[in-house]
C-alpha cells in the first residue's frame, strides 16, 4: 500500500477537479461561497476526495467535487463517484421495515422472534465478577421492531462498547458479520446504544418478504425513486467510478487501501453494506423531504409513516456518550445535548452549532459519509468522503464547515 502525507494531498488539492454545479430555480445557497468553503476546508485537512450535494424537496441546489478517485491515477472524482456508506444503508432498512409495517405484515410492538427465533432468549450481560467470568441473566422484555428500529433493544457494536468487547474476549467468541448474536448489554426499552438492531430489522425483512435486501431495496425503494448507482454490489462497468478508502496512521497521515474489485457479500446487512452516491442518496433525503413520496409521486412511504421517522421515539431515553474501543477505526460517539432518536435517524431538539435547526433528522456512515434532512427550511444534503476513523477532527471538520456554509 502506498503512504500519502498530507503535504501530498494539499498538492494534489491545488488541482482539483472543477467543482461541478447543477441548480434550478430560485435558491439561497452562495454556490461560489461554498465551493471555496470546501475546496479550503479540504486543502487545510488533507482529505483527499469529497462530493456534496444540496438540494430542496424537488430540486437540487448546489453539487460539488473535489479531489481525485484514487491517489495513484490522474482520473478526477465525479458527481456520480461511488462511496462505501455503510450505516447510511440503516435508514434505507428502516424504511423497508416501515413498508411492511404499512402492509401489516409486521407490527412495530410484537415480539420479533416470532419471525427470528434465534431472539427469543438472549441473556443480558450485567457485568463480570471478581474472576473475570461473563454474569448473565435472560431477559425480561421481548425484543420489538420498535426496540431495533431505534436502537434500544440492547445489542451493540463491540468498536463502541468496552463491556461487549471484554465478553467477545473473555468468552473467545468469533461475532458473525451479520447480526452477531451476543448477549444484550440491557433490557430491551431502558436505554439507548448504537450498535447491530437494524442488522436484525434487514434479517426480519428477509424473512417477512422472501426476498434478499439488494432485492427488496431494488424493487421497492431504490429503483421507485432513480437511485440506480445504490446496491450492495458494484458491478464490474462502475467499479472505475468507486473511490479509494484510506486509513489514519499513528503519526497522522492517510494511508490508501489497495483499490480493488469488492467481491459480492456472502450476506446483506441491513446495519451497513450498501455502495451509493451523494446524488443517489440525496434522492431518498428528498423523498423523506415529501412526506414518502417519490420523485414521479408515487408512494415510498405513507405521510404518517414519516412523521414517525420524523417525531422522538425513545421518550425520555437518553443518547449517552459511547467510548470508542479501536480509535483506528471510530471516535468515540458524542451526539450532543438532548438530542433524540426516531425511526430510522437521529433528531436534533435544538439548534447546532453549526446551523441546523431543531427537528432535522440526519445520520452517517463510518468512512465519513454524512446527510441531514430539514424539514423546516425544506432542505436536504449529503457529503461523502472516505477515510477511517470515523468522525475524527478532519471528517467532523469538513462537516462543520460544509453545514456553517450551507447555513450561512
Amino acid at each position: 500500500m502506498t503512504s500519502i502525507t498530507r503535504r501530498q494531498f494539499s498538492a494534489a488539492a491545488l488541482a482539483l477537479a472543477a467543482p461541478s454545479r447543477k441548480a434550478w430555480g430560485a435558491t439561497n445557497i452562495d454556490a461560489p461561497r461554498l465551493d471555496d468553503t470546501l475546496r479550503s476546508s479540504l486543502q487545510k485537512r488533507g482529505i483527499p476526495t469529497a462530493t456534496a450535494i444540496v438540494a430542496n424537496a424537488d430540486h437540487v441546489t448546489y453539487s460539488g467535487v473535489f479531489g481525485k478517485r484514487d491517489s495513484a491515477s490522474s482520473v478526477n472524482a465525479a458527481i456520480d463517484s461511488i462511496f462505501r456508506i455503510a450505516s447510511m444503508t440503516k435508514a434505507i432498512t428502516t424504511t423497508a421495515a416501515l413498508q411492511l409495517v404499512e402492509q401489516g405484515k409486521l407490527t412495530l410492538d410484537e415480539p420479533v422472534s416470532k419471525h427470528l427465533p434465534e431472539l427469543a432468549k438472549l441473556d443480558v450481560l450485567e457485568g463480570f465478577d471478581p474472576s473475570g467470568k461473563p454474569m448473565l441473566r435472560p431477559a425480561k422484555t421481548p425484543i420489538a421492531l420498535r426496540h431495533l428500529l431505534t436502537h434500544t433493544s440492547g445489542c451493540a457494536y463491540a468498536n463502541w462498547s468496552p463491556t461487549l468487547t471484554q465478553y467477545i474476549k473473555v468468552s473467545g467468541s468469533t461475532p458473525r458479520a451479520v447480526a452477531p448474536l451476543n448477549p444484550l448489554l440491557f433490557e430491551p426499552g431502558t436505554r439507548w446504544h448504537y450498535g447491530t438492531s437494524v442488522d436484525w430489522a434487514g434479517k426480519l425483512v428477509e424473512q417477512i418478504s422472501g426476498l434478499t435486501l439488494e432485492q427488496y431495496f431494488q424493487n421497492n425503494i431504490l429503483q421507485p425513486l432513480g437511485m440506480k448507482s445504490t446496491s450492495f454490489l458494484v458491478a464490474p462497468e462502475k467499479f472505475d467510478r468507486l473511490v479509494s478508502t484510506y486509513r489514519r496512521q499513528p503519526d497522522g497521515k492517510l494511508k490508501e487501501d489497495p483499490r480493488t474489485q469488492p467481491p459480492p457479500p456472502t450476506a446483506y446487512n441491513g446495519g451497513g453494506g450498501l455502495y451509493s452516491t451523494a446524488p443517489d442518496y440525496l434522492r431518498f433525503t428528498q423523498m423523506i423531504l415529501r412526506k414518502g413520496r417519490g420523485p414521479n409521486k408515487e408512494e415510498i412511504l405513507r405521510p404518517k409513516t414519516v412523521e414517525l421517522m420524523s417525531a422522538n421515539q425513545i421518550g425520555s431515553i437518553a443518547i449517552e456518550r459511547l467510548t470508542s474501543t479501536d480509535a483506528n477505526v471510530t471516535a468515540d460517539l458524542y451526539l450532543g445535548p438532548g438530542n433524540k432518536y426516531t425511526y430510522g435517524f437521529m433528531l436534533n431538539t435544538m439548534t447546532s452549532p453549526e446551523g441546523r435547526p431543531a427537528g432535522t433528522l440526519m445520520w452517517a456512515g463510518i468512512e465519513n459519509t454524512f446527510y441531514w434532512i430539514d424539514h423546516r427550511r425544506s432542505l436536504c444534503a449529503v457529503i461523502m468522503m472516505q477515510f477511517f476513523p470515523f468522525l475524527d477532527p478532519q471528517g467532523a471538520g469538513m462537516l462543520a464547515d460544509f453545514t456553517k456554509a450551507v447555513y450561512a
